[in-house]
């Protein structure tokens, strides 16, 4: 698969708008390892390859269980994730399938009851961003990184 266009390089003023979100949603005081959840869990969804490998890479450096990136695809269905991480989950699902999900009240509600009305922005902010990402990402084929041996 061939990157159809670099981003960077042809609308460098957009592309650096979007890193100044990026830089944003990174220094907002969300807990990194939740932050990196929402981004695979999002990155998963949108069938983004360079985003999901970004930030597998990213959640093994802060100390992530392997086991927990690999059950992200299936968090219903384990239960190490906290009730922070499953609201956060379920609310990024909602916001990533907005078409399908218009967002129900009950998702909605749980984050709203978890992280209060500014965390849970802050986390709308990252769900939105990675959202964004994936779109450039996907659009344009950036490629992942080659494994290293």
């Amino acid at each position: 698969m061939k990157t159809r266009i670099l981003m960077a390089a042809v609308v460098p003023d957009g592309y650096q708008a979007m890193v100044g979100l990026e830089r944003w949603t990174a220094s907002a005081g969300l807990d990194k390892r939740l932050h990196n959840i929402i981004r695979i869990r999002a990155s998963q969804i949108n069938g983004c390859a360079f985003c999901i490998d970004l930030h597998t890479r990213d959640s093994r450096r802060l100390g992530e269980e392997e086991a927990r990136i690999y059950a992200l695809d299936a968090w219903r269905e384990y239960p190490f994730f906290s009730r922070e991480e499953r609201a956060a989950l379920a609310l990024t699902e909602a916001v990533t399938l907005l078409s399908e999900t218009r967002v129900p009240d009950d998702v909605w509600e749980e984050a709203q009851d978890v992280f209060g009305d500014e965390y849970l922005a802050k986390v709308l902010m990252a769900i939105v961003t990675i959202n964004a990402w994936n779109r450039i990402a996907v659009s344009t084929r950036m490629a992942p990184e080659a494994p290293q041996p």
